[in-house]
């Protein structure tokens, strides 16, 4: 598994798609820092970029990494090979370089801005954990969309939908449901809502680190007063684990019962 994790890593470090995402984030830190005095203000600024941006990118690369190297990906499997771990060194050779793309990115020039020396280090080491979470989570989404779907264009077609549903969609239908149902008591149902969607998990666990879970509005407000600060931040970094364990899990099982 190190091997095809190894050259998946390499084959993604050459192509010119990352070297983008890697000067994107770059770009993006330099100017945020150029127009904002303060690194904390920055970093609620990135917030708003990661939370959408990144789960966006690693449902892209995913399938788009798993579709052109299918070729390859047959040939492997004609070898004394554990179907597992080709799946699993390609899956990871994607997430860590999209990771690492993020957070050489971001890194960069907060760390020339004199990023430890202030007291946002903690936060902005939170977001790219966060984005790292993000990235391996729909990574894992993606490859599981490709290996139910032989067709490419009807993988792409998913992979957009799921990532719009978690973005956007999501937010609407739970808020609608909120705005329905006010006249209940909402605290739990507000509570397994937000832990039901990465996106809004990472949003609040960084919301409520940078102690401004107010505008989050009302699951945030309740996030913060039923868990607590320590608490909340345990519990959401579990959550996300479980995010990522169980996709990657089915990545496992599906290689396994798939007809290739």
């Amino acid at each position: 598994m190190l091997k095809i994790l190894k050259y998946s890593f390499y084959d993604l470090m050459r192509s010119r798609w990352s070297y983008v995402y890697f000067a994107f984030y770059l770009l993006l830190g330099v100017v945020l820092l150029f127009l904002n005095n303060d690194l904390s203000k920055a970093v609620i600024t990135l917030m708003n970029v990661i939370i959408v941006l990144v789960p966006l990118i690693g449902t892209i690369f995913g399938v788009m990494y798993y579709y052109n190297s299918k070729e390859f990906t047959e040939l492997l499997l004609a070898q004394p090979l554990k179907r597992s771990s080709i799946f699993l060194g390609q899956y990871l050779g994607v997430a860590i370089s999209l990771s690492m793309s993020l957070i050489l990115g971001l890194g960069i020039p907060f760390i020339f801005y004199g990023l430890f020396k202030s007291s946002a280090i903690w936060d902005f080491s939170l977001l790219l954990i966060t984005g790292t979470f993000l990235t391996f989570i729909f990574t894992a989404l993606a490859f599981n969309i490709a290996l139910s779907n032989e067709n490419k264009i009807k993988g792409f077609g998913y992979a957009i939908l799921l990532w719009l549903f978690l973005a956007i969609i999501y937010d609407g239908v739970f808020l609608m449901s909120l705005i329905m149902f006010e006249d209940y008591p909402l605290d739990k149902l507000s509570l397994i809502g937000t832990m039901l969607n990465p996106i809004d998990l990472s949003r609040t666990l960084i919301l409520l680190k940078l102690d401004i879970s107010a505008l989050l509005g009302y699951t945030g407000a309740i996030f913060k007063q039923f868990f607590g600060t320590n608490f909340g931040l345990i519990v959401s970094i579990s959550m996300l684990s479980v995010w990522v364990v169980m996709p990657v899990l089915r990545i496992i099982f599906k290689a396994k019962k798939k007809d290739f």
